[in-house]
């Protein structure tokens, strides 16, 4: 198996990627053609005030009116200023954006920092423009800083294949290559991630060309090689240096069981499949123990080790790719997915202290059509309260008559509605899946069906009915407000 995996406050990233800012009580003397006058003069004052009355929202708002009425890129800088403090990464990003445009093209400071806060928002795809731009305007050696920062929060994706996919993009428009060993070692990761499988294979053999004895890139391109199929030999030379130079190493080991079983030696590959996993339970292992069982004609111990995998991380690609091809009815199908679910919601919240507790139920109807989910809630006598359209990267919420918008859907309903429900990926738990882009677990009961998911913070318990409909889904979490307890029951069969 590739050894590569992705692993506090918004100001303490900033500063870990090297991208601290001066968070100054105060803002720098203000430039004459646009701090002039005694109205802007207030304002800027009143901000302050505000800020030490604890009233960060007024001053945030002041300062980002101003800086786009002034066009003053200080005034936006220092609204960014007041939401990181804040801890408001969302409103953060917002200002940085506006300061980046305010700033011009020459000033590298605003796309430093915005294009971390596009990561700290898990806005991959979106850095990767703004990140090429910086780059351009770099030294060599200050892209290199700049990669290795980027680099660094890779640790913090939520979606690590979206994550490679962005770092591979950014990476591969600098030219030269960086020379960094490790860089490099994470670009040719982001290759494979991208399907871009020469560019790996000739980034690992540069990384082993310069250092034959680079432990990651042996493994990584011995492992590339067996599961591709390809160049057995010569996949388990690497694999076998590598394992000689780091024999209590899990992923290398698994890497070794791996290219055994492509070889045909299923004894031997299953025994060191197994020892691996004793050494790193990784879902990765799960899956190559399993599929090696089922090859064996040992179905039964194929499921419990997959059972096991599911339980680990359910998301895991390995994984999905191996269940899809030999046990599909634990899998999702590709097709675009359609779908309605109809019924009664009642929402439970036990507070940190008695006068925080609180709830609420009414009825729901919730849609699906291929990427796009519409989430209707309604009061206990039917009356409209809200309507939610959920797009990847957007949601929309519709309330008498307003719409608000935001990246993610369940912030957006708690902070419109003050319910904690869970809107994203909604769907996806309501079919028996996880949702796709973080860590989840997943547990079966005897006839194969889920009967949990534990996954981003919620504990999901369900009961089917004998049509292998949903009649019932129970879903808790423990948050900074208390625990919080929803229960869904669906009236009608959903399809």
């Amino acid at each position: 198996m590739t050894k590569f995996s992705l692993k506090p406050s918004l100001r303490a990233l900033l500063l870990a990627a090297g991208l601290g800012l001066s968070l100054a009580p105060s803002l720098a003397t203000a430039k004459t053609s646009s701090l002039d006058s005694g109205q802007a003069v207030f304002e800027v004052l009143a901000s302050e005030i505000a800020l030490q009355r604890g009233e960060a929202g007024l001053a945030y708002n002041t300062y980002l009116e101003l800086a786009r009425q002034l066009d003053d890129p200080r005034l936006a800088q220092r609204a960014m200023e007041i939401a990181i403090t804040a801890g408001a990464p969302d409103l953060a990003l917002q200002a940085a954006q506006t300061w980046d445009g305010l700033a011009g093209p020459k000033q590298t400071k605003p796309k430093e920092v915005l294009v971390t806060l596009l990561i700290l928002n898990q806005r991959w795809s979106d850095a990767v423009k703004p990140a090429i731009s910086l780059l351009n305007q770099q030294t060599p050696a200050q892209r290199e800083v700049t990669l290795l920062q980027i680099q660094a929060l890779l640790a913090k994706a939520t979606d690590e294949s979206e994550a490679l996919r962005a770092f591979y993009e950014i990476v591969s428009a600098v030219k030269p290559e960086p020379k960094d060993p490790g860089l490099l070692y994470t670009y040719a990761m982001s290759a494979e991630k991208s399907g871009q499988i020469e560019v790996m294979e000739r980034t690992l053999r540069e990384i082993l060309r310069k250092n034959p004895n680079d432990v990651n890139s042996l493994n990584a391109l011995g492992y590339s090689l067996a599961d591709r199929n390809q160049k057995l030999p010569e996949a388990f030379k690497l694999i076998s240096k590598a394992h000689q130079l780091s024999p209590k190493d899990g992923f290398i080991l698994d890497s070794l069981g791996w290219v055994n079983f492509r070889m045909g030696k299923n004894a031997l590959a299953l025994e060191q499949l197994q020892q691996a996993f004793s050494i790193k339970p990784e879902a990765d292992i799960a899956a190559h123990i399993g599929e090696v069982l089922w090859v064996m004609n040992r179905p039964i111990e194929a499921e419990d080790m997959w059972r096991k995998g599911q339980q680990l991380d359910a998301n895991n690609p390995t994984l999905k790719e191996t269940l899809k091809r030999l046990k599909p009815d634990w899998s999702v199908a590709d097709t675009a997915l359609k779908g309605s679910w109809d019924g009664r919601f009642a929402v439970k919240v036990t507070g940190l202290t008695e006068s925080k507790n609180q709830g609420g139920s009414g009825g729901f109807t919730l849609t699906q059509d291929a990427m796009t989910d519409v989430l209707e809630i309604r009061n206990p006598v039917g009356g409209s309260i809200a309507k939610i359209t959920i797009k990847p990267g957007e949601a929309i919420l519709e309330r008498d008559g307003q719409l608000t918008t935001a990246i993610d859907a369940d912030t957006l309903i708690q902070n419109a509605l003050g319910l904690p429900l869970p809107a994203r990926g909604l769907s996806d738990w309501l079919r028996g899946q996880t949702r796709p882009g973080s860590n989840a677990s997943v547990e079966r009961n005897a006839k194969g069906q889920v009967s949990k998911i534990t996954q981003d913070g919620w504990t999901l318990n369900y009961n089917w009915n004998n049509s292998q409909h949903l009649e019932k889904l129970t879903m808790t979490r423990s948050s900074n407000i208390g625990s919080i307890d929803i229960r869904l029951v669906f009236d009608t069969p959903n399809e």
